[in-house]
């Protein structure tokens, strides 16, 4: 089995030494998406709400460009710089995903890349 390098030119590059997507088998593992936008190349200051909309607008934009799309997301794992955002994060995440929402685990970190506030990974169902 090999592994194919996967990306999307509707978001923003990753900021290091890493891939967008890559596809193992029957599964595409995302890097973390933060909510850069693609229009200015930064993360929304002090908008918690809009950043999570950019995040995962943006982690739409590279599964459909990967041939998939929300729907085949199986795992996603959430960083946060204030877990006081849960209930707010919460609300946006869900309307995103209206049925069979994927697995999900969520963490505060000390910290995140261009100081955002929020990144989020995804397994995906290729």
């Amino acid at each position: 089995m090999g592994k194919q390098i996967l990306s999307s030119d509707r978001v923003p590059p990753a900021v290091g030494p890493y891939s967008q997507a890559v596809r193992a088998g029957d599964f595409i593992f995302c890097s973390g998406m933060l909510g850069i936008s693609p229009e200015t190349g930064k993360v929304p200051e002090d908008d918690f709400e809009a950043e999570v909309r950019q995040v995962l607008d943006n982690l739409t934009a590279l599964l459909e460009d990967c041939g998939t799309g929300l729907s085949g997301i199986v795992k996603t794992t959430v960083f946060m710089a204030d877990l006081s955002n849960f209930a707010a994060f919460n609300a946006i995440y869900a309307s995103y995903f209206e049925t069979e929402p994927p697995a999900r685990s969520t963490f505060q970190v000390a910290g995140l890349p261009l100081g955002a506030q929020i990144e989020v990974e995804a397994i995906v169902l290729a």
